[in-house]
């Protein structure tokens, strides 16, 4: 029996919910699987029903049970990834709601791939492999003058960058916005209109930064790159609020 934490009363139910939450993410508790009643809570942990409640209180803001009244709790998230998946969700509806929500996914683009490029500066062949692959696809789409293969290929590069460090939780957050990140993609490198040829120069100098080393250097381009794409949807989005406008 896993006994709680805490030497007073009245926080013997964080160390409870602390021990059924490694349960759950551990996969001991299933989704879909019934908590023991409070009462029976309380037995094992040697508590009160006061405090099991309370337990399942903290367990249900975490967002890892669901409640109904005269039901037994319910386990309703078993790992990271799902809690990511509801938050990117929850992220998507805000900016359908508030384009502007945009270029502050923008910053945590930036956050995200600054740190990983200089992470990977100077890796070798294998690890940036993705990035090398991304490239060659954009180089095919401009010879093919396919701007949605280009776009995709420009999208690919820079979660090949992400991917490249082998951060678990980095790359479960970056794919779960990845879907509104290559949207944003989409729109900036049309603003202004930029040839994909120069879009191409600019990713072949990226990958050819990381591949020379230089954390300070490889932080700097990627950055001025991000920074450049969030310049472009500010315009994208000044230009689509002119239009409501008008209309």
């Amino acid at each position: 029996m896993v006994k709680p934490g805490g030497n007073t009363s009245d926080r013997l139910h964080i160390g409870v919910a602390a021990a059924v939450e490694e349960r759950i993410l551990s996969g001991a508790l299933a989704v879909g699987s019934r908590l023991p009643s409070e009462s029976e809570i309380a037995r094992e942990f040697g508590i009160s029903t006061r405090s099991a409640r309370e337990a399942m209180q903290v367990l249900e803001t975490k967002g890892l049970v669901r409640r109904r009244h005269g039901e037994r709790a319910e386990v309703v998230r078993d790992d990271f990834g799902a809690f990511v998946d509801s938050l990117a969700r929850t992220v998507r509806s805000r900016f359908a709601a508030e384009p502007s929500y945009l270029v502050q996914l923008m910053d945590v683009r930036r956050m995200f791939e600054v740190e990983a490029a200089g992470n990977l500066a100077g890796s070798d062949a294998e690890t940036l492999a993705g990035l090398d692959q991304a490239v060659g696809q954009m180089a095919e789409a401009v010879t093919a003058k396919s701007f949605p293969d280009y776009a995709e290929a420009d999208a690919a590069f820079h979660l090949a960058l992400v991917r490249a460090v082998g951060n678990e939780i980095l790359t479960t957050f970056y794919e779960n916005l990845y879907g509104l990140i290559t949207e944003i993609i989409r729109l900036t490198v049309r603003v202004p209109s930029k040839p994909m040829l120069d879009g191409l120069a600019e990713h072949r100098q990226m990958l050819a930064c990381l591949r020379q080393g230089g954390a300070a250097a490889a932080r700097k381009i990627v950055a001025e790159h991000v920074d450049q794409s969030k310049s472009y949807l500010q315009l994208a989005l000044g230009d689509l609020a002119r239009r409501k406008t008008e209309a």
